[in-house]
C-alpha cells in the first residue's frame, strides 16, 4: 500500500496547544543527580499506601464487579456525598462532579464557556495549564493586575465588561504561593457579583496550610456565581486523577455532558478506592502530617535563600502549599539562567510560562516539597552560584552574599 500520499489536516484549535513549559523541564531532571525545585508534585513521601491496599483489597473483595464496570459519569454517590459534606457552604451532593484530575474541570469549563474571541480574565501570573486549557477554545485572555493580596480589584472592573468569567486561585497560589487576603476576597465578591462576573475558583492546595487555615472560599460567599474545583491529588495521591467541581445547578447539566462526551466517567474503582480511604475521618488525621512535612522544607529553602542569595534576588514567604515565587536581580532572564543552573545540577521553573502576557522575565517558581532539606540546602547555594556567575559585571561586583528576603513583587 502506498502511503506516500498520506495527508493529515490539523484543526485550527490544534496550533493553539503547546507543550508544557514544566513538563518539558521535568525530562532535564532526570538526569542522574538533579535537584529539582521545578515539579509541581507531591511528596511522595505523603502517599497514604497501606491505606490504599487496604481499601484496594476491600473494594474488589466486597464490591468488585460493580467497581470494574463503567459507571455514572456523575461519579461514585457516596465520594460525592462526601465531597458536599467537607465544604464549608451548603452544597447539594447533585452539585458535584467526579472529574478525571481537577485539570479536566478545567477542560469541560472550556468547552461549554468559552467561544472564539470570548473575553476571559486571569490573574498575573496565572497557572500554566489553565492557560493551556483554555488556549484551544481561542479566547481573548486578559490579565488582571495583581499583587501580594491577590486580584487588583479595581483593575478587574476596568477589564471586566464582556467577560465570559474570571479565574482564579485565592489558597497559596500556583506558581506564586500567595494567598487572597480576607478583605480582597471580600472586595472582589461583592465586585463580582456587580458586575454579574461568573468566577472560577480553583482550589488544589487549600488544605495545605501552615499556621492558619485561608479565608472562606469565594464560592462560599456567592454559590450561584462561582464554579469551584478540588482536588484529590494534593491530600491523597495524584496518580489516582482524580478531582471534582461543584457547579451552580443551571450550570451542571452542560458540564456533564461535556464530561460524558470526555471520557464518560472517571474510574470507578479509584473513586471507591478513595471514598474507602476517606471515610471514618481519615483526612483529619492525614493532612497534618503533610501539613507538617512541607512546612519545614518552606522553613528550609527560606533559611537557605537567606544564607546563600546575593544582594538583589527577592522571594516571598508563602503560609502554605508547594511553592514560593523569587525575582532575580536586575537584567537579569529565569529562562537564560536555567541550563547555567541544570549545569549545576539544580532546576526550576521560569516565571514567564505562568503570564498570559507581559512575562515578567526574572521571575522564577521554586518548589520545595519533593526535595530533602540537605537537598534544599545543596541546590539553594548551586542556584545562588549560577545567578552570581550569571549577573553583569558590575552588579557581580556589588554582590554581597546572605541579603535579607524582601517580599517578591
Amino acid at each position: 500500500m502506498d502511503t506516500n500520499n498520506m495527508q493529515w489536516t490539523l484543526a485550527a484549535r490544534a496550533e493553539k496547544m503547546n507543550p508544557s513549559v514544566i513538563r518539558e523541564i521535568l525530562k532535564v531532571t532526570e538526569k542522574p543527580g538533579i535537584i529539582s525545585f521545578a515539579g509541581g508534585l507531591p511528596s511522595p513521601k505523603t502517599f497514604p499506601i497501606s491505606d490504599f491496599a487496604d481499601a484496594c483489597a476491600k473494594v474488589l473483595r466486597e464490591d468488585g464487579q460493580a467497581a470494574l464496570q463503567y459507571a455514572a459519569s456523575e461519579g461514585y454517590a457516596p465520594l460525592r456525598e462526601m465531597v458536599a459534606a467537607s465544604l464549608p457552604w451548603q452544597v447539594d451532593p447533585a452539585q458535584v462532579l467526579i472529574t478525571t484530575g481537577s485539570q479536566q474541570g478545567l477542560d469541560l469549563l472550556a468547552k461549554i464557556l468559552i467561544d472564539k474571541g470570548s473575553p476571559i480574565l486571569v490573574e498575573t501570573p496565572t497557572y500554566l495549564g489553565a492557560l493551556q486549557a483554555f488556549t484551544p477554545m481561542e479566547p481573548q485572555v486578559i490579565s488582571v493586575a495583581s499583587d501580594d493580596d491577590g486580584i487588583d480589584v479595581n483593575d478587574l472592573a476596568m477589564k471586566a465588561r464582556g467577560g465570559r468569567f474570571l479565574y482564579v486561585l485565592p489558597n497559596f497560589q500556583n506558581p506564586t504561593g500567595r494567598t487572597m487576603s480576607e478583605a480582597r476576597r471580600a472586595a472582589l465578591s461583592a465586585k463580582a457579583a456587580e458586575l454579574g462576573l461568573p468566577i472560577i475558583e480553583d482550589n488544589p492546595y487549600g488544605d495545605l496550610w501552615f499556621d492558619a487555615p485561608p479565608p472562606l472560599p469565594l464560592s462560599a460567599r456567592n454559590p450561584d456565581g462561582c464554579l469551584y474545583l478540588g482536588s484529590f491529588s494534593k491530600v491523597l495521591a495524584p496518580g489516582l486523577r482524580l478531582g471534582f467541581l461543584v457547579a451552580p445547578k443551571a450550570l451542571y447539566p452542560k458540564l456533564l455532558q461535556a464530561k460524558q462526551a470526555a471520557d464518560l466517567h472517571s474510574p470507578g474503582f479509584n473513586q471507591r478506592m478513595i471514598a474507602e480511604v476517606m471515610k471514618d475521618g481519615f483526612l483529619d488525621r492525614h493532612v497534618p502530617t503533610i501539613r507538617a512535612l512541607y512546612k519545614s522544607q518552606r522553613d528550609a529553602m527560606l533559611a537557605a535563600l537567606k544564607r546563600e542569595m546575593p544582594e538583589g534576588v527577592s522571594w516571598n514567604t508563602p503560609d502554605g502549599g508547594m511553592f514560593l515565587w523569587a525575582r532575580l536581580p536586575a537584567g537579569m532572564s529565569a529562562v537564560e539562567l536555567l541550563p547555567k543552573a541544570v549545569e549545576k545540577n539544580v532546576a526550576f521553573v521560569p516565571g514567564s510560562a505562568f503570564y498570559a502576557d507581559n512575562a515578567d522575565a526574572r521571575t522564577l517558581r521554586l518548589s520545595f516539597v519533593t526535595a530533602s532539606v540537605d537537598q534544599i540546602n545543596t541546590g539553594v547555594a548551586a542556584l545562588a552560584a549560577a545567578i552570581r556567575e550569571s549577573q553583569p559585571t558590575q552588579a557581580r561586583a556589588t554582590t554581597s552574599v546572605g541579603a535579607n528576603s524582601v517580599e517578591a513583587k
